[in-house]
């Protein structure tokens, strides 16, 4: 069962909301505060509806205004809330190919855990918002397999529902085979499977795999490749079998292994709010001992910390 840390607020008035925000903004000082109290407190839908208060009371974009007034990492948490699901996936991965350097690892956190309709979703909002084709753009600014499996990924064409037994040996013979020869052959074989096949047919392959090679998948693609190709497969893996473990290692990683990557903390906690942080929180606490609450205290600061922490919503116990 999936749970989120954000929820709808009961005795919602967005025109109430979007006065307090305009109050908030439009003082001497920024009253980052009541932002905070606000915006980390409605769900997304009610945030759209606040958005249409303030410019109908206004006259003005709230995305604008908050992006005039605030700086840093708070504003990036500020405004990355103000976009719809699809429509902030979409303005993620823009940034993460157009940018100075292709961010690679924002691109598989996206690609392979989304279902069929979210990415159906966020190609039609990244058209919108961009005017550009994502699948074109995957094509030019990646390359190799890594880019073949991305752009399969971007199809949004994986089976739903679809559990075939006895063909999942089959499957896993050849997975195990692209594992042993390694030819680019073997890596499209390996890459379709792991893009097209449903969540329940690879639970079946993975179980075969076990039983063939006696070596679980992950360990398998690891000694095998290397790079993002190897990361990204490795994800794919992973989000099949629980997305809010891959989630938590990943924001495990962005807290310990870069010095705090503020981008991934950011997108993962606000892209998961309504979905699965509470599980998040739940296997982080679980595999690495300390509560994802206490490794944001101690990592950031300020109202980027306070702003983080409201949509983690820590339990009594995470302080």
């Amino acid at each position: 069962q999936l749970r989120g840390t954000i929820f709808p607020a009961p005795d919602f008035n967005p025109v109430l909301d979007a006065q307090l925000l305009g109050g908030a903004l439009q003082g001497i000082s920024c009253e980052k505060d009541v932002l905070i109290e606000i915006l980390t407190q409605r769900c997304n839908s009610q945030r759209l509806l606040i958005a249409q208060a303030y410019r109908d009371t206004y006259g003005r974009d709230l995305i604008m205004d908050l992006k005039e007034n605030l700086s840093h990492h708070f504003k990036e948490v500020m405004v990355g809330l103000m976009y719809p699901p699809a429509s902030y996936d979409a303005h993620e991965l823009w940034h993460a190919l157009k940018g100075a350097d292709t961010e690679e690892k924002c691109l598989i956190d996206i690609l392979a855990s989304r279902s069929n309709m979210e990415i159906f979703q966020l190609k039609e909002a990244y058209l919108m918002q961009y005017n550009n084709d994502l699948q074109q753009d995957i094509d030019s600014e990646t390359s190799g397999h890594f880019r073949d499996t991305l752009m399969n990924l971007a199809q949004g064409a994986r089976m739903e529902g679809y559990a075939d037994p006895s063909a999942a040996a089959q499957d896993a013979m050849i997975l195990w085979e692209a594992c042993q020869r390694k030819s680019g052959e073997h890596k499209t074989m390996l890459q379709m499977i792991l893009c097209t096949k449903s969540p329940q047919q690879l639970w079946l392959v993975f179980q075969e795999f076990q039983n063939l090679s006696g070596q679980d998948i992950i360990d398998a693609i690891n000694e095998c490749y290397d790079g993002y190709f190897q990361e990204l497969l490795v994800a794919i893996v992973l989000c099949v079998r629980d997305k809010p473990s891959y989630f938590a290692y990943r924001l495990y990683n962005a807290i310990h292994d870069f010095g705090f990557h503020n981008k991934t903390v950011i997108r993962t906690l606000i892209s998961r709010s309504e979905i699965d942080l509470l599980n998040i929180r739940q296997r982080y606490k679980e595999r690495y001992g300390k509560s994802l609450f206490h490794d944001i205290k101690h990592f950031a600061s300020g109202h980027y910390e306070s702003a983080l922490l409201a949509i983690c919503a820590g339990d009594v116990e995470d302080y």
